[in-house]
């Protein structure tokens, strides 16, 4: 008798198998995968009894039970062939759910379409699935074995993914011309250390069109090997987080920081001799603060504003004092935050020892010298977490191609939806441009000469100067898109608001930042394994790039969980200029005047 089955065969594919004198295979490995699947199927034990370059013959474990099957390879060709066949089982079979035939090497084979799609698909997962498909369990182990074997078959192995590094780098520069792409061993055993990856049409689009404003941070990696994965990253002009360079590095360490920000001082140095002051948001940990001072010492670095706040909220934990704080971070001059600084003393005079570790210099409004535009939090922290969480099981050149990927994908999608966009002014920005219109019928102007102007409300005076761009309430320059006062001054002189905004923030900025394209990189059994990238800069084809010295330790990893609320940007607390309430502003006020 002859079982028809379904199972799952070399070629990822779900086919029918009916095993019949004559069937041909394509080689012996082929031939004994389909008879262990069938097996597995069809719940029954399979015993080896002969295996070699010409034949192959098998039977039913159970003593007595007639079923075998004889392979032969036919010849003047490798294909095997089915002589002799006895289909009918009179054993009972496997009647519990451990399957001798569900080895390593099947679990692998069983998974690998899945594991393809999803690089994240889980040890538990995968044996409660095959307990689920085929009536069989396997154990913890066979099924993480299973998925590493079954991801070294797909991706490389980590060991392979190093020793590509330098072909990969050779790759990035060859089809992305006027990228950075160079990797870093030690000297005198060869291991990892660093890799830097920059794209030049993201250099291109920072330089050109972005506002000087780098965000810095990093995220641990869970991998085989450790490590860290560092990324600079700016803002587009509607708001979109912009990567513009990424590194992996073996141990996040003084060193390695001030290397990667040499690396990013070298890359802007050589595209731009006239490269504006630099706003740089990171933690400020010292190995970036140290790196930041020797490779940018003109830039002004501030603190995230996530970060502070948290450790503010941590330390004090008291509702309105976190509240109060959050009105001095936005207060947009010095007199509005020092009222502010008194209120919070008035609760707890901790503050002021609180502030002499984290100086209102470095992250509040009315004190920053440096741009930011209303940027404040980290965007690349999350972004980094993604990565880590897609990535961390792939191979560090897979793991580079899946960022890769997805950067083409972002410039893609911005390019052509910035194509469609009609109006001057990026959407986010169209909308803060039409709030402050709204809002500038509420106040009074008086126009002292061609260019400066008063603008006079129930709170106070602002002065205004529109050749310069200039608001005493210090929101148009601090922002770069004109305030409520500055929109009340142009339109009585019969300006358009739309064309005071930075050049940043317009529709034309946005296409220039995404004009360029990142292109395909060919796969790697077209790569020729140069070692030109590697320290030093020369080829050198006795070098072999081996993996770092870090390694995961055994046994569960701690997790640490990242809250993504935290992520976002913080919401702005509004107050009343006629009422002075917190909640609403002038326009919407109750309090009749």
């Amino acid at each position: 008798m002859d079982h028809a089955l379904v199972v799952p065969d070399s070629s990822d594919a779900i086919v029918e198998h009916s095993l019949v004198i004559g069937q041909e295979f394509p080689d012996v490995e082929t031939c004994r995968r389909t008879l262990k699947d069938i097996a597995i199927a069809m719940h029954f034990d399979l015993r080896i009894v002969k295996s070699d370059r010409s034949r192959f013959i098998a039977k039913c474990s159970k003593e007595g039970c007639p079923w075998h099957v004889h392979v032969a390879k036919c010849p003047g060709v490798p294909t095997f062939t089915i002589r002799t066949l006895h289909g009918e089982h009179t054993c009972e079979g496997v009647r519990n759910l451990h399957h001798q035939q569900a080895s390593v090497g099947w679990v692998a084979r069983s998974v690998e379409a899945r594991i393809r799609d999803n690089p994240q698909y889980k040890p538990k997962e995968i044996l409660q699935d095959i307990r689920d498909q085929h009536g069989v369990a396997v154990s913890y182990m066979q099924a993480w074995r299973g998925k590493e074997r079954s991801m070294a078959a797909l991706h490389g192995t980590f060991e392979e993914g190093y020793r590509l590094l330098p072909a990969y780098c050779e790759q990035i520069r060859k089809t992305n011309p006027g990228s950075v792409a160079s990797v870093v061993a030690t000297r005198q055993e060869n291991c990892f250390q660093c890799l830097f990856i920059s794209y030049r049409a993201s250099i291109y689009g920072f330089i050109n069109a972005c506002r000087p404003l780098l965000e810095l941070d990093k995220v641990d990696l869970k991998g085989k090997y450790l490590g860290s994965l560092l990324c600079a990253a700016a803002v587009d002009a509607d708001d979109a987080l912009f990567p513009l360079a990424i590194a992996i590095v073996d141990v996040e360490n003084d060193e390695n920081w001030m290397w990667f920000v040499s690396e990013l001082r070298k890359l802007l140095g050589v595209n731009t001799e006239n490269m504006p002051r630099l706003t740089i948001l990171s933690e400020r940990r010292q190995s970036i603060v140290g790196a930041v001072e020797a490779h940018f010492p003109s830039a002004f670095h501030g603190f995230c504003l996530r970060y502070i706040s948290e450790n503010f909220r941590d330390t004090f934990k008291n509702t309105k004092l976190v509240n109060i704080f959050w009105n001095a971070v936005y207060a947009l001059t010095s007199a509005e935050f020092e009222s502010k600084i008194a209120e919070m003393v008035e609760i707890s005079h901790d503050v002021l020892q609180w502030f002499q570790v984290f100086p209102p210099q470095l992250w509040a409004v009315a004190y920053f010298e440096g741009v930011r535009y209303g940027h404040f939090t980290l965007g690349v922290t999350e972004l980094l977490y993604n990565w880590a969480l897609e990535c961390h099981e792939l191979p560090v050149v897979q793991m580079m191609e899946h960022i890769r990927l997805q950067l083409t994908s972002w410039f893609n999608n911005r390019r052509e939806t910035g194509i469609r966009w009609t109006s001057i002014l990026v959407p986010s920005a169209e909308k803060r441009i039409s709030e402050a219109i709204a809002d500038a019928h509420c106040y009074q102007v008086l126009r002292a000469n061609e260019v400066e102007f008063e603008i006079v409300s129930t709170e106070r005076t602002n002065i205004v100067d529109i050749r310069s761009r200039v608001c005493s309430c210090r929101r148009w320059q601090l922002y770069g898109l004109p305030c409520a006062h500055a929109a009340a001054a142009l339109i009585s002189s019969g300006q358009n608001v739309h064309l005071f905004a930075e050049p940043c923030f317009t529709v034309a900025s946005h296409r220039e930042t995404y004009l360029q394209m990142i292109n395909p990189i060919p796969d790697k059994s077209y790569w020729k394994e140069s070692r030109e990238g590697t320290e030093g800069g020369a080829a050198n084809l006795d070098i072999t790039i081996r993996p770092p010295k870090t390694r995961r330790p055994p046994g569960r990893p701690k997790k640490k969980v990242l809250r993504v609320e935290n992520l976002k940007r913080p919401k702005r607390v509004v107050q009343c200029g006629r009422c002075h309430l917190l909640g609403h502003s002038q326009k919407k006020c109750t309090m009749p005047i």
